[in-house]
């Protein structure tokens, strides 16, 4: 599995159709995903998974979103909901021949939170007909938003979420490393404790630590010790700190601030700058009307990725959904 940061071929999404997922609030995320689909379209394909009833008027918002439509494809792939990283394939490539591949894996809506997702199952399969690639099937429940990896051999993930029992109870730690190390080209498995307060995935590695290049980790920390957040990710922190490349050196460690805790209806959302995605030439980076935060983690990402245009996307409206840029994205190498 190459890291993100390798050149692209495109990016899939799944167009965002599931009212309940926003309840209440849905009425601008078909704009907040157009808007995402045309800041990628400007440096690579999109690739977009949706019913075909839904085509005219998603084709329509990214036109007026502005777009490259030349460069936006839609398949007739049907969803049950919009989180393609979590029910998209997950790509790999051959070291060798260069071939692109893709794992894929079983799907169970975060541990059966959200009925029915037999919809979401049919995308890897879809996508390697579509595409005409080679896919391989593996029973374990994964989402590609859990794992993280840095295209030398390592990946990273949380216990809260791949030892969950209502993912692979049936699974030991040790088997599902091998599983990871099967299907994904990995060596190294490295684990995390918990992840952020609102996660309805239960700690998904994508909104507390990520990879920014083969020994550099970028990580959130909640400066309030009042903030239940302060503690998961003080102790991530120190984790992060224990381990060591394979050739013994400590990792480089950046800090990436908290957003301000933000709630709709009452409920705590996991809002989080570490939600990032690498396109070619660009990071796209999850903003939530914070200005002063907002600016700062743009900042502190962009960085990370000298020679990548930092674009902030304005994700209020989206994070409702519990999830914002990389949990709606799949990267396809190129």
């Amino acid at each position: 599995m190459p890291a993100e940061w390798a050149p692209q071929a495109a990016v899939w999404l799944s167009w965002p159709h599931k009212r309940a997922s926003w309840p209440g609030q849905f009425r601008p995320v078909p704009y907040a995903m157009a808007k995402i689909v045309a800041e990628i379209s400007r440096r690579e394909d999109v690739r977009i998974n949706a019913a075909a009833a839904l085509h005219a008027r998603a084709k329509r918002l990214c036109t007026a979103a502005g777009a490259d439509m030349a460069r936006v494809t839609f398949y007739d792939h049907p969803t049950n909901d919009a989180w393609c990283r979590d029910h998209g394939p997950i790509f790999v490539k051959h070291t060798k021949t260069g071939e692109v591949a893709l794992t894929d894996w079983r799907y169970n809506a975060w541990g059966d939170k959200y009925p029915p997702y037999d919809l979401d199952n049919e995308i890897p399969p879809s996508i390697a007909r579509a595409l005409e690639l080679r896919r391989f099937e593996n029973d374990m429940v994964l989402e590609g938003g859990s794992i993280d990896v840095n295209g030398e051999g390592l990946l990273l993930t949380s216990e809260q979420c791949l030892l969950n029992k209502n993912r692979n109870p049936q699974l030991t730690r040790e088997e599902i490393e091998q599983n990871l190390r099967d299907f994904l080209g990995v060596q190294t498995v490295l684990w995390v404790g918990d992840g952020i307060l609102g996660d309805d995935t239960d700690g998904h590695i994508d909104d507390i630590t990520r990879f920014f290049r083969a020994d550099g980790f970028i990580t959130c920390v909640e400066a309030n010790r009042r903030d239940a957040n302060h503690k998961i990710l003080e102790e991530n922190l120190e984790r992060l700190r224990g381990f060591r490349t394979p050739a013994g050196k400590r990792f480089e460690i950046v800090t990436l601030p908290m957003p301000k805790p933000l709630a709709f209806q009452g409920q705590r959302v996991p809002a989080s700058y570490a939600n990032f995605l690498i396109i070619n030439g660009a990071v796209l980076v999850p903003t939530f009307q914070q200005k002063k935060r907002d600016a700062e983690a743009c900042e502190i990402i962009g960085d990370c990725f000298p020679g990548r245009e930092v674009v902030p996307i304005d994700c209020y409206h989206l994070i409702w959904g519990l999830g914002t840029l990389h949990c709606l994205s799949q990267q396809q190498p190129a």
